[in-house]
């Protein structure tokens, strides 16, 4: 039996953030959850998908966002709990239908998770995604532990049922990968026997019902925000002229923060977690005595504006800060030390920090840039499309997964990245302005995601590039989660189809497509030349497996190589490919054979032929 499924109320366990998310989804009594993976919220979707082999929970990995909650948007529309989840950026490609089915609302619960990111440890920006609550005109919820995010889970799924809207769950990295004592609850009874009833001058968004269902909506806030006032998550604690308010992890700062500088006397803090509609009311009477207020939330001045506001409105003169020169950043992450000392700064308090734990004597761990893994088939993929190209000028728009990092050299594979999908589009932009050769990559889950739309308005549109699809048979870089084209027996799971990239790629138009084994080093070049030289459009697949997903699913293992003394020490092998498994000791070339994964790439690009399989 899965772990999240232990049904004993009041028993205490440890759990990931993002397991007690999940955990608290099942005592919900959630029927269908829907995702693209993420991070940081893979592990919320990893265990639920783990759960629906043994419940009725219906799970599934859409295609990308915007399908996973348009599934959701109609089961909850049938009167099932539902659950939507996804890290921040996925929630620009769900947003088309975030702003209509807050219209819409829905009949049973709807949680929508969306995973901030900052510091950006996995993301292409750290964009603030409550700003899409307050756009939506939906309500948030923003735990700052384990605990509370399991409980929010349960709570945003009443508070969506009781407003008729969805409740957006607002968490950020800290929170989602923090290790908690958790109490579990009873696991909820799933209802799976929807049912829909017809309304379409309710439920079809044609302005005139747009226009009746705007008005509903705005009711619906002004409900939520008689809510937010009452809500056990807008608290306040300590009775002292000096506010803070926080939110998230940052309330766990600031309450350290409070006891190491020992101003527990002086200072109030109102921790909000039902942070939109602003819980006016409330704000009002945390302002009343106070002498200054210092806002500490991560991201952007979302509460800071809202306090302002509230100040203004009451005719509150007093100073509120947050984002400021010398106080808080709009950059990255906070942690103990840094809210430590933007509070003793603001207050007029010593700061006097714990003393250091003396490292002298443990040798510093040396720096190491990341790289794609050993054997894995990116690496060759790109060393191939850079001798197919040979003396050409070439652009590489690239796209989000494991091979952005193409970027770095030896591969130096990539110039050009926005979002998910993003690369055929570009490489269309590219071609149409530049004599260069537009030579785009796109990971197989990626494509699946968006990218097939860039690469259908290509050939409506008669461009000009080379589209290199990388298939290594499984979302890679969020931890091997499915996607249309993965082979689910494999995974031990019945009852899916698979869809073909090639049968799709040929079924858009696209007159000239390749198939290549990465790992076959000649082969591919020759073939990916034949792709270049092709004029409109063309689509290589280099299709290998990971590495990393074979070991996971109990493919044989290939064995390792060695480097022989007919090295002449030319090392193209590590200069061209950069593989982890390559070294360098007394002057030569190794290979790490624990590391090396037997794909024997660098044994064909040897000049000597040096390489060869270890016989140990």
């Amino acid at each position: 039996m899965h772990k999240l499924l232990e049904n004993s109320p009041g028993k205490k366990v440890f759990y990931l953030g993002n397991e007690a998310i999940a955990r608290g989804a099942l005592e919900a009594g959630v029927a269908c959850a829907t995702t693209y993976p993420g991070t940081p919220s893979s592990e919320i979707s990893l265990s639920l998908f783990q759960v629906s082999k043994e419940t009725d929970l219906y799970f599934e990995y859409s295609v990308n966002e915007k399908v996973a909650l348009e599934v959701a948007a109609a089961a909850a529309n049938t009167g099932v709990r539902s659950f939507c989840m996804m890290k921040h950026v996925g929630m620009n490609v769900a947003a088309d239908v975030l702003m209509t089915l807050s219209y819409i609302g829905v009949k049973a619960g709807l949680v929508i998770l969306t995973a901030d990111d900052p510091f950006m440890f996995s993301s292409q920006n750290e964009q603030d995604n409550r700003y899409y609550g307050k756009l939506a005109g939906l309500p948030i919820l923003e735990p700052s532990t384990p605990q509370e995010a399991k409980d929010m889970m349960i709570s945003g799924m009443e508070m969506s049922e009781k407003l008729g809207v969805p409740v957006i769950l607002r968490t950020t990295t800290r929170v989602n990968h923090s290790t908690a004592q958790v109490t579990l609850g009873e696991i909820g009874p799933i209802n799976i026997k929807g049912s829909f009833t017809k309304n379409p001058f309710m439920m079809v968004a044609i302005p005139a019902v747009s226009r009746r269902l705007h008005t509903r909506l705005l009711a619906r806030l002004a409900e939520a925000e008689k809510l937010a006032d009452d809500s056990p998550a807008n608290f306040i604690e300590g009775g002292g002229p000096l506010g803070i308010v926080v939110n998230g992890v940052s309330y766990n700062y600031v309450k350290d923060a409070i006891a190491e500088l020992g101003i527990a006397e002086k200072v109030s803090v109102f921790r909000m977690g039902f942070s939109n509609p602003a819980p006016k009311g409330k704000i009002a009477a945390f302002l009343k005595g106070k002498e200054k207020i210092l806002v500490a939330e991560e991201g952007e001045p979302f509460m800071e504006e809202m306090i302002k506001a509230v100040a203004q409105e009451n005719g509150v003169i007093i100073p509120i800060k947050g984002k400021a020169e010398g106080l808080f950043s709009r950059e990255g992450e906070f942690d103990p030390a840094l809210v430590r000392g933007v509070m003793a700064r603001f207050f007029g308090v010593a700061d006097t920090p714990p003393a250091r734990i003396d490292q002298a004597g443990i040798p510093e761990i040396p720096a190491r840039p990341p790289n794609l893994c050993a054997g894995c088939p990116h690496r060759a993929t790109f060393y191939e499309v850079h001798q197919a190209a040979g003396d050409r000028s070439t652009i590489f728009p690239t796209d989000i997964g494991c091979y952005t990092l193409g970027v770095l050299p030896p591969l130096s594979a990539a110039d050009f990245l926005i979002c998910m999908g993003s690369s055929a589009g570009t490489s269309a932009g590219f071609s149409k302005f530049t004599k260069d050769k537009t030579i785009a990559f796109i990971g197989d889950s990626t494509f699946f995601h968006s990218g097939i739309a860039g690469l259908v308005n290509a050939v409506f549109n008669n461009h000009n590039f080379t589209l290199v699809i990388v298939d290594n048979g499984t979302t890679a870089m969020t931890g091997h989660q499915p996607h249309p084209g993965v082979d689910m027996v494999e995974m031990g799971f019945s009852g899916y189809n698979r869809v073909s990239i090639e049968n799709v790629v040929r079924g858009l138009g696209v007159q000239t497509v390749v198939v290549t084994d990465p790992y076959k080093v000649k082969k591919s070049i020759e073939a990916i030349k034949e792709a270049l030289d092709a004029p409109g459009i063309s689509v290589v697949i280099s299709r290998q497996i990971c590495p990393l997903y074979a070991r996971s699913v109990k493919r044989p293992r290939r064995g390792p190589f060695t480097v022989t003394d007919k090295c002449k020490n030319h090392r193209t092998c590590v200069d061209k490919l950069g593989c982890p498994a390559m070294y360098v000791e007394a002057g030569k070339v190794r290979i790490n054979a624990e590391q090396c994964t037997g794909c024997a790439v660098c044994a064909q690009v040897c000049p000597e032929n040096a390489i060869v399989p270890f016989k140990g």
